[in-house]
């Protein structure tokens, strides 16, 4: 019988556009070889992309822009490139992190090289349907051809047991695996000589909390409920320093709510960090990861920050908080400014 080790990864998002599914489909092809396994990544197309950086195949397919999701692309699934070289190759399994173009493509694949397809459900669709498209009538309609989508494949995966809740509010109603997603970074801190040289120059004072937020700037992230429960803080005369590690459409919107509350000069916005070891000292230099996010399904990043032993606060029964016990592992807040302050101002007794 012939051997087929080739894993055929689709998703939407990956470098250089660097979000929690792309670090997601970046970490399974890692760690394919190693165990076996060709990894070959299929995703659309980007201006920027550089892929001889990669030691296994990146296939890019046609792409349009996305006009509300900064940087992001939707790929036109109809691809005769990736038919023709998918079918090349001896495919064991074709693994979607997509459910809407990913998965179009990956059923398209299917019919050529007939190996199962797998989908890993990351993201609360409902809610970036609701974001842009207005109509209830076409809100059922868009929902209804997800699940579609999603009982087309062989099997499906739920990064979170939240996120499998979410599967059944979009109207799958099939059956799912919880798998959890793993995280590149090593469990151990960064060495005080890393800290140092990636800090140098910023305005963190010793014997200051540090936090850290590190993700896409947009509003849904809580990045509202962060900057208010800094403005109370504030008020309360307790000293702090906020670092913001990421880009998005909305950072602008956010750097001119902290010049407006009175927190911009307690605040660092970094922009995306890209470089894993930067990203790591990052985590490490900080004293807690503020979260506080319901729409994450998973939370790769509260994973990031714990494998460098930093606590994250988390929004009280978000999927992000699914294994953390309040003042055991993590803290756990209502979904407000005013929780996060409470809860940030009874650390520094």
């Amino acid at each position: 019988m012939e051997n087929k080790n080739t894993v055929c990864l689709f998703n939407d998002s990956f470098p250089p556009l660097i979000d929690g599914v792309a670090s997601a489909v970046l970490n399974y092809a890692k760690h394919m070889e190693p165990n076996g396994f060709q990894p070959m990544v299929v995703t659309p197309s980007h201006a920027n992309a550089n892929d001889s950086v990669f030691p296994y195949p990146v296939i890019r397919y046609r792409s349009i822009k996305l006009p509300h999701m900064q940087g992001y692309k939707a790929g036109i699934p109809f691809s005769p490139t990736v038919a023709h070289y998918t079918g090349a190759k001896n495919i064991a399994l074709l693994h979607s992190h997509c459910p809407i173009m990913s998965t179009f493509l990956a059923r398209e694949v299917r019919q050529i090289v007939n190996a199962p397809i797998v989908l890993t459900y990351h993201t609360k669709f409902d809610i970036d349907i609701a974001n842009v498209v207005k109509s209830k009538t076409l809100q059922s309609a868009c929902k209804k051809v997800l699940a579609d989508n999603i009982n087309a494949c062989d099997e499906v995966w739920a990064v979170s047991h939240g996120a499998g809740e979410n599967l059944r509010a979009i109207g799958y109603e099939g059956d799912y695996i919880v798998m959890p997603n793993g995280v590149d970074l090593p469990r151990a801190r960064a060495s005080a000589e890393e800290i140092a040289l990636t800090t140098r120059g910023y305005d963190l004072p010793a014997n200051v909390p540090i936090y850290l937020f590190v993700g896409r700037m947009m509003w849904y992230k809580g990045i509202r409920i962060i900057l208010d429960a800094l403005a109370r803080l504030k008020a309360q005369n307790h000293d702090f320093r906020m670092v913001f590690i990421g880009q998005g459409e909305h950072k602008i919107e956010m750097e001119d709510y902290a010049e407006e509350i009175g927190v911009k000069d307690k605040c660092i916005f970094t922009g995306a960090i890209r470089d894993r070891d930067i990203l790591r000292a990052w985590y490490c230099r900080s004293d807690l990861f503020l979260f506080p996010s319901s729409y994450d399904t998973n939370g790769l990043v509260v994973r990031e920050a714990a494998a460098c032993n930093v606590a994250s606060v988390l929004i009280r029964g978000s999927c992000a908080a699914e294994d953390v016990t309040d003042g055991r592992n993590g803290f756990l807040i209502d979904e407000n400014g005013e929780s996060l302050a409470a809860c940030l101002a009874s650390l520094y007794r």
